[in-house]
């Protein structure tokens, strides 16, 4: 039986092209809006577009949510995927029209692309995803598609999975334990990302 796979639905912008994406590599997706309904998620999937203050506003605003995430993932260690903003939900803080704190679950900060003569922001379409240091064994070198103005600026590397360049170091992954987040999309991202969250489904951090 495929696995329970709660799919987190805070109005963030990529939620069904994510659903259609999961369903397509064999999990049972539910989508879920408050804190109760994680309570079944064999593992639970963070989408993320937009604003880092919009989007944990909206995360913060669903019954319990953040509250039932903490339990689920930092106490009894469900595998978790963010994201995209999914991801940089997981900082201290999101430095965007503002500061905004995060999760906390992975330190540092959400801090904006410096734009200059031969770097263009956003930082938008296909590149390199090159592996740090992933534990995990769930990034592999290869290609996918990238869609943000900001980045995460990790404060321990030792939780950097994988890198990208984009006018110079760029976080695409960070893992620790049980959690791992994407600053790319999956769902966009062909053979690539379809593969990446194979892997998801079968991790057993």
């Amino acid at each position: 039986m495929a696995d329970r796979v709660a799919l987190i639905d805070y109005g963030a912008g990529n939620l069904h092209s994510v659903e259609n994406a999961l369903r397509r590599v064999g999990a049972e997706v539910a989508l879920v809006s408050d804190g109760d309904a994680l309570a079944k998620a064999e593992r639970i999937v963070l989408p993320g577009v937009g604003a880092f203050g919009a989007c944990y506003n909206g995360l913060a605003s669903l019954p319990g949510m953040i509250e039932a995430l903490e339990g689920c993932v930092l106490k009894d260690g469900v595998p978790f995927l963010g994201i995209c903003v999914g991801m940089q939900l997981l900082a201290d803080r999101g430095l965007e029209h503002g500061e905004t704190q995060g999760l906390g679950w992975i330190g540092g900060e959400v801090r904006a692309l410096e734009p200059s003569e031969h770097v263009k922001v956003p930082h938008m379409g296909w590149n390199d995803v090159v592996v740090a240091d992933d534990a995990s064994g769930l990034i592999h070198p290869g290609e996918a598609y990238f869609l943000h103005s900001y980045a995460f600026d990790v404060a321990d590397h030792a939780h950097v999975a994988a890198r990208t360049d984009h006018g110079g170091s760029v976080t695409a992954a960070v893992a620790r334990d049980n959690i791992l987040g994407v600053q790319f999309h999956p769902e966009k991202s062909q053979a690539y990302g379809l593969a990446l969250l194979e892997r998801f489904l079968k991790w057993k951090p």
